[in-house]
């Protein structure tokens, strides 16, 4: 097996490559952009460095969301093509679910809530346990004092990611919730080895059909209406 995996879940991108022994090579970007051109360059390099070429990939990895609406569409968008032009398969990760595959090995027994920034105090958060399935499924969450007390209770959580900004605050006091000091970032690493499992499953997506888990609708600002003349 042969795995080029892509995460343009927020700004940057992220690109890895995978065989069946592990990691092969991996590019992370973090800019404020993400472009086609940039993900399509990272691609070329990767795998380039892995000793092969693209058309010797058995299969693309693309994180499907939830995160930036923007991000989603360019990375996608770049999987399905390149799934057409190769005429490969082609599998969906869900980001959250990747994010805590990196801190689970490091926290044995906890649970793991990944949170993306989204508008105001919402979040786009998931709890999943070390072995990531989801506790909770993925969801816009509005953060109070009262987010996730029900698991709090009786479980510790390590939040992260740059959501957890909006989380810490409110629950930094609670001796259940863990703020770790790294900056976990969604990462191609992760969405391959997540990627590699769907693949020995053959779980692949329909690439005609396959749309970005976007989870909320995007919301563009409402057009300002022209001033009006009074004469």
């Amino acid at each position: 097996m042969r795995l080029l995996s892509i995460d343009t879940s927020i700004r940057g991108c992220s690109v890895a490559v995978h065989n069946d022994t592990g990691l092969l090579a991996a590019y992370d970007l973090f800019t404020d952009k993400s472009s086609s051109a940039m993900l399509t360059t990272l691609m070329r390099d990767s795998v380039t460095h892995a000793g092969f070429e693209l058309q010797d990939i058995d299969a693309i990895a693309v994180a499907k969301g939830p995160g930036s609406y923007t991000g989603l569409r360019v990375g996608v968008s770049t999987a399905k093509g390149l799934c057409y032009a190769l005429d490969k398969p082609l599998i969906a990760v869900n980001t959250l679910q990747a994010m805590a595959l990196q801190l689970a090995p490091f926290y044995p027994g906890h649970l793991f809530c990944p949170m993306i920034d989204a508008r105001r105090m919402e979040v786009y958060a998931a709890v999943l346990d070390e072995n990531t399935a989801f506790v909770q499924e993925t969801q816009a969450v509005i953060m109070n004092e009262t987010s996730f007390q029900d698991l709090l209770t009786n479980h510790k959580i390590v939040f992260f990611g740059d959501g957890a900004a909006k989380c810490k605050p409110l629950l930094e006091k609670h001796p259940h919730a863990i703020f770790p000091a790294e900056d976990i970032k969604p990462s191609a690493r992760t969405v391959g080895q997540l990627g590699a499992i769907a693949f020995q499953n053959g779980r692949f997506e329909d690439v005609a059909s396959f749309e970005p888990y976007y989870l909320k609708d995007f919301m563009s600002p409402a057009p300002r209406k022209a001033s009006t003349l009074v004469q």
